[in-house]
């Protein structure tokens, strides 16, 4: 029982999930390879180019988000707690490993609507964390009221998750992905309202996780509470 409190949780979940998309981005890599480029009529349904495709794009950015977090540390002297690292290294999980390449956005229900609700609330909390590192700055004198740090960690998250679909619209369209799935698995397109479900879907669950977020957040300032501490970025000067 000791060894296990010992255990350092945070590294050894980086560890495991940066070896899972190492590992599938080579497999992937080689699948994209043999991969027929189509399906031909009478073929049963399988997976082509453009499906290995957008795993291997997807796995790729997956890795080069794990390292983002030590070097946004490394170069703006903050520290990023290890609750919010290790929250943000299992959606990772979830989103890639687990949505694409193991097909759970297909074949588990809700799974997009929960991960996309997660990342709204995880994008709300990273507002807060920005107006506080602000706070904290001797250079940057300021002293913002609990509503419009709310209002603002709320704004804040809806963008991303706006420039979040944008990207996805725009590969979709260079590269022939389906990010935005717009198409079902077996490559019937949707049309009309269907087709816009998934983006409308992200973006208000998206909204509602910032939402929630964002009101915990005001009522902790507002009652001088401290709910988001454990989330919240901090100076290294500070520690």
């Amino acid at each position: 029982m000791k060894k296990l409190k010992e255990l350092n949780w945070e590294k050894f979940i980086f560890i495991f999930v940066m070896a899972s998309l190492i590992i599938s981005t080579v497999f992937i890599g080689y699948k994209m390879i043999v991969a027929p480029a189509t399906i031909e009529a009478g073929m049963e349904y399988a997976r082509v180019k453009s499906d290995y495709t957008l795993m291997f794009f997807q796995c790729l950015l997956g890795i080069v988000a794990m390292v983002l977090p030590s070097i946004f540390e490394k170069r703006f002297k903050v520290i990023i707690p290890s609750y919010m690292l290790i929250l943000y290294v299992i959606f990772l999980y979830c989103a890639i490993f687990l949505g694409e390449v193991r097909s759970y956005y297909y074949t588990v229900n809700h799974w997009d609507t929960i991960l996309h609700t997660f990342s709204g609330g995880m994008l709300g909390a990273l507002g807060f964390s920005f107006v506080s590192l602000l706070n904290q700055s001797e250079k940057v004198p300021m002293n913002l009221s609990p509503l419009f740090v709310a209002i603002f960690a709320f704004c804040f998250a809806i963008t991303l998750g706006v420039i979040w679909e944008i990207y996805e619209f725009t590969f979709d369209g260079v590269l022939g992905l389906n990010m935005q799935k717009f198409m079902l698995e077996d490559g019937t397109q949707l049309i009309g309202r269907a087709a816009l479900m998934d983006t409308m879907k992200d973006l208000i669950v998206d909204a509602a996780g910032a939402l929630v977020v964002s009101v915990i957040g005001y009522v902790s300032m507002k009652t001088q509470k401290d709910w988001l501490q454990k989330v919240q970025f901090k100076r290294a000067h500070l520690k």
